[in-house]
């Protein structure tokens, strides 16, 4: 089966260059739609690195399309109420027509990051535990069956409705590829989305989760492979490069030299990225999320031309 494609709205970059109107992003997801791609997704963070809040926005997206699926790339579920958050994505999956994935991830160890966990009253050396157990707990809202729970919030014979349109609740992609993530991705969740690993690793860590997957009693065709991808697109190489470099340097603060060997990313003519791309299909990825550096319009448009060209 052809790989899906999606791309990601630049909510962050919207607010950094002080244009934060939604209506072009919109009007990005509706573009992104006619032309063929399969998802949309949308980042998240409050205070770190501001942009819209993800679930607000992609409501807003499900009413502008009717296709599209529509993700977080990637939520921090541990800085929302797990109650609260169980009922966002049930009504968001209600008003896309099951149409969520609920893409999530740890958040990094960086200063900006621990101020904003602070900020938002949650306890960065617990974030793992505290994840794990408030999506254990969002799931047993999404059944739609009465749920009594006793840990770090307590819910007694409660029922959260509306129950979601995909049975059971949305999806949930974890993202990570060290091992302990790995080994959580094989026995919690429905799907692995790194942003960090070349084509050859990318399939040594799938067949690490596969093997994971068996040992945990589950079969790993249930867990799907996906890949979050930067691209900065253009004939001219070194200016392509320049421009990858700036964006990343402006979006984490941070060396963009140090960042590539951790991010999965590509700077220079459409044919590179296409191979690129078909590395990654040929090595296992069922679903990318494409985050563009430059003309995002532009962008939609020559990356539906290269997938034609790859037959997706």
């Amino acid at each position: 089966m052809a790989p899906k494609v999606g791309y990601l709205l630049p909510t962050r970059e919207a607010v950094m260059e002080g244009r934060p109107d939604a209506q072009p992003l919109l009007a990005l997801a509706e573009q992104a739609e006619g032309l063929g791609y399969d998802s949309v997704w949308i980042g998240d963070s409050v205070l770190a690195r501001p942009r819209h809040e993800p679930l607000t926005m992609l409501a807003a997206v499900a009413g502008r399309t009717k296709h599209v699926q529509l993700g977080t790339a990637v939520l921090l579920p541990v800085l929302r109420n797990p109650v609260l958050l169980a009922h966002q994505a049930a009504t968001l999956d209600q008003a896309s027509d099951g149409r969520l994935i609920l893409g999530i991830g740890i958040a990094t160890d960086v200063p900006n990051i621990r101020a904003e966990f602070e900020a938002c009253g949650v306890p960065f050396d617990k974030r793992v535990g505290r994840m794990l157990e408030g999506l254990q707990l969002a799931r047993a809202l999404w059944s739609g069956e009465p749920v009594t729970w006793s840990g770090r919030w307590e819910v007694s014979e409660s029922t959260l409705g509306p129950e979601p349109v995909q049975k059971g609740g949305p999806p949930i992609w974890a993202g990570g590829s060290v091992t302990p993530a790995l080994k959580r991705i094989a026995r919690h969740f429905d799907g692995w989305f790194p942003i960090d690993t070349p084509p050859a690793k990318w399939a040594e860590r799938r067949q690490e989760i596969d093997a994971l997957a068996v040992a945990e009693g589950r079969d790993p065709s249930g867990i799907a492979g996906a890949l979050y991808l930067t691209l900065s697109i253009g004939e001219d190489e070194e200016k392509a490069g320049e421009r990858l470099d700036a964006f990343l340097g402006s979006y984490y603060g941070a060396r963009p030299d140090v960042l590539k060997k951790r991010q999965a990313c590509y700077a220079g003519p459409a044919a590179g990225a296409k191979a690129l791309m078909q590395a990654y299909a040929d090595a296992g990825v069922e679903h990318f999320c494409l985050r563009f550096a430059g003309d995002h319009e532009a962008s939609l448009e020559t990356f539906a031309k290269v997938r034609k060209d790859l037959g997706w």
